[in-house]
């Protein structure tokens, strides 16, 4: 595992404080705040501190208040209800003693039934496809007079990796269809622990949701005109997955309206199977500053 993803893992191994009170720390993605998928996949790891014999296939959070980078989050659960197929838990990330995300998730005991899925798409393998960092460095060779925050931002490395099957440059955009489809895994090697592997891609399960809606419109989330950033998040877990094979991101966004697009995603992995789903509604405004990337 390298010293990347190791990071992510230890950033998913939270503190305990007290009974149902845990603490995570955070780590800057080159955003203005903490990224909401490290906030969802912690919750979701405190939701499960509190749940026996039952695994996540579930999640609802919204995002309340941009998070801060440089501070401890405290993480709240409330445990709603516990059945006998089906435990519920509600958590609150608090930072400065507010609330910054909601999430409610729900575990079931494992069992079998009925079993159907949607076909994976046809698309180009991942062995063929260049990495994310790789188009990256094409991008900034198309726009060089870009802010070195965004060139840093780009060329960032974190611990999931991504390969676009039809890259395009967030820095010079044009108008193309809201759909999306594009490789990820965790950048090494994990421990053979089922939970760890839904928290690692509920916090993968962020990354290029919100681009999918700003497509149709020739807009990127760099423009200095543009303010983005993710309201609510769901993820539902199908099948058992491993994240550190590749997976296949499906993402299409059918509306966009009243400065909210709304996106949601389907993921396979290598053998077809439909292990998780997607949804997410983002805030897309245009303010009156002028454009640049």
């Amino acid at each position: 595992m390298n010293s990347i993803l190791s990071d992510l893992v230890g950033l998913l191994d939270l503190e305990t404080i007290e009974q149902n009170i845990y603490r995570g720390q955070s780590r800057d993605l080159g955003g203005k705040s903490v990224f909401g998928g490290q906030v969802i996949g912690q919750a979701l790891v405190a939701a499960n501190r509190t749940v026996e014999h039952q695994v996540p296939h579930s999640l609802h959070a919204y995002f309340l208040r941009p998070g801060d980078m440089a501070q401890p989050i405290v993480y709240e659960v409330e445990r709603v209800r516990d059945g006998r197929s089906f435990s519920t838990r509600r958590v609150h990330a608090i930072q400065h003693g507010q609330p910054i995300l909601a999430l409610i998730a729900s575990f079931q005991k494992e069992e079998g039934g009925l079993d159907h899925q949607a076909q994976m798409p046809q698309v180009t393998p991942p062995e063929e496809l260049p990495t994310l960092l790789e188009c990256a460095e094409e991008w900034l060779r198309q726009a060089p007079d870009v802010g070195e925050r965004t060139r840093n931002t780009l060329l960032r490395k974190v611990p999931i990796e991504f390969k676009p099957v039809h890259p395009w440059n967030p820095l010079v955009v044009e108008k193309r269809e809201p759909v999306q489809h594009i490789w990820f895994r965790a950048a090494g090697r994990l421990p053979d622990d089922p939970l760890l592997h839904r928290c690692v891609l509920a916090y993968a399960s962020d990354f290029n949701f919100l681009s999918t809606a700003l497509l149709p419109h020739g807009m990127g989330w760099f423009r200095k005109d543009m303010v983005v950033a993710s309201i609510d998040h769901a993820l539902w877990f199908h099948r058992d997955v491993r994240v550190d094979d590749w997976l296949l991101y499906s993402m299409d966004s059918p509306s966009a309206q009243a400065a909210r697009g709304f996106s949601r995603g389907l993921i396979f992995d290598r053998q077809g199977r439909l292990v998780a789903s997607a949804t997410q509604e983002s805030l897309m405004r245009v303010v009156d500053t002028p454009a640049a990337p």
